[in-house]
């Protein structure tokens, strides 16, 4: 499979980095480049390309818009967000509009190219340091907007262990482990979550775990967990 990756930053330099990594990788192609959200929004239009890589602080329409628009008009295609320390109140946004993760722009371009993989075969990312603020914020504001919810009423006592511990950043082995489940059955778990909370991948499982006040957290201590996904689950 080549992942076609769209980079939209409105800094030509960050753009000429992405271009010139993804260039020495034999599973990636630049399907174009856009330095605005319009822009984005047009050319994702146009090319469908599997992954959007997006920058959140631009002129005109920003990341979040251009981010809710492009999931609405090619479900397909997966946007990974660049961030930096200072738009940690940006994050929490860019998620509702359907972002499949996040990534912190001074991480090391092997480790962007890993995300890159990890988005392109469906499955949801967080830098741990986005993770921790992301999971904060939730904390500290209870009313902020959510993923779209369902009654936890709805999901089995089964289900609602599952996602507790998804809240805590295990992996489907982890949770097959602690549960003493098999890990296909997990699997099949973390798939009927989805479904009938209206997830879209397993980062807004995480929100939804905290959400519902199935997992908490402690920022900045020790023992902090968070829930990062490293390509190797299948969901």
């Amino acid at each position: 499979m080549i992942i076609e990756v769209l980079v939209v930053d409105d800094q030509p330099l960050v753009r000429s980095a992405l271009r010139m990594v993804v260039a020495e990788v034999d599973d990636m192609v630049i399907a174009g480049e856009a330095e605005t959200g319009e822009e984005a929004v047009r050319l994702t239009r146009e090319l469908k390309p599997d992954v959007v890589l997006m920058d959140l602080r631009m002129p005109g329409m920003g990341g979040i818009e251009a981010t809710g628009q492009i999931v609405r008009l090619s479900p397909e295609t997966r946007v990974l967000v660049l961030t930096t320390f200072d738009e940690d109140d940006h994050v929490f946004g860019a998620l509702q509009a359907g972002a499949a993760g996040f990534l912190i722009k001074n991480m090391s371009l092997d480790d962007i190219l890993d995300a890159v993989r990890t988005v392109a075969h469906g499955n949801g990312l967080l830098a741990p340091s986005v993770t921790r603020r992301l999971i904060k914020h939730v904390v500290d504001t209870r009313t902020a907007p959510t993923v779209p919810r369902r009654p936890l009423s709805g999901i089995t006592e089964r289900e609602r262990e599952v996602l507790t511990l998804v809240g805590r950043g295990l992996s489907n082995s982890e949770i097959a482990d602690e549960l003493r489940l098999s890990h296909a059955t997990v699997k099949t778990y973390i798939t009927r979550l989805l479904s009938k909370l209206g997830a879209r991948d397993r980062v807004h499982l995480v929100i939804a775990a905290y959400e519902a006040g199935l997992a908490t957290v402690a920022i900045g201590g020790p023992g902090v967990e968070y829930a990062a996904f490293d390509g190797q689950e299948g969901i």
